[in-house]
């Protein structure tokens, strides 16, 4: 995946508990509320998934909101976010088993299917723990197992805010580690 440091601008809404005249309790609280909106916002189609808050750039002149009391800050800000990109290799956690497939995690990305169609030599072994066997490696994914893929699509679905992506096992050095 790929890590990206991007510039962002929002605004930060500030309630009046939060605001002190000393002003350090107000960048506190602008900050904190910006790391509460960037968790809420979880990723992006454009630049993947928000990982962390890095600067707060500038903060402009706030604008108070005469019915609640809250402060509105329009701020800029530094941001590390983590893209996934067709074609990387990574390793992903087994989560569930399915007679057509494995479900991956890896990361922030927890929705990953690697099809049986895409598991050269791998069988489908039903049992208490279904499981995918390879008797000629004897090798086995099976929940909890990692696992090293490539990433053959991704999409980004935006009722869920996340990426979802097609896994396969062809090319050298991928299945269970």
């Amino acid at each position: 995946m790929v890590f990206l440091d991007i510039e962002m601008r929002g605004n930060v809404i500030v309630p009046p508990d939060q605001l002190d005249p000393k002003g350090l309790l107000l960048r506190k609280g602008i900050i904190l509320r910006l790391l509460e909106d960037i968790a809420a916002r979880k990723a992006s189609k454009e630049h993947g998934y928000y990982i962390a808050v890095t600067a707060l750039n500038s903060v402009a002149e706030g604008r108070v909101d005469e019915l609640t009391g809250s402060v509105n800050f329009p701020v800029s800000y530094a941001c590390i976010a983590l893209k996934p990109c067709k074609g990387e290799i990574l390793v992903g956690i087994v989560d569930k088993v399915l007679r057509h497939g494995v479900f991956l995690k890896s990361g922030p990305i927890e929705n990953i299917f690697l099809s049986e169609k895409m598991m050269e030599d791998y069988k489908f072994v039903m049992g208490v723990e279904s499981m995918f066997v390879n008797d000629k490696q004897q090798s086995k994914m099976e929940i909890g197992s990692r696992v090293r893929f490539k990433v053959l699509g991704i999409k980004w679905m935006e009722w869920d805010r996340g990426f979802q992506m097609l896994a396969t096992l062809a090319g050298d050095f991928l299945g269970p580690v």
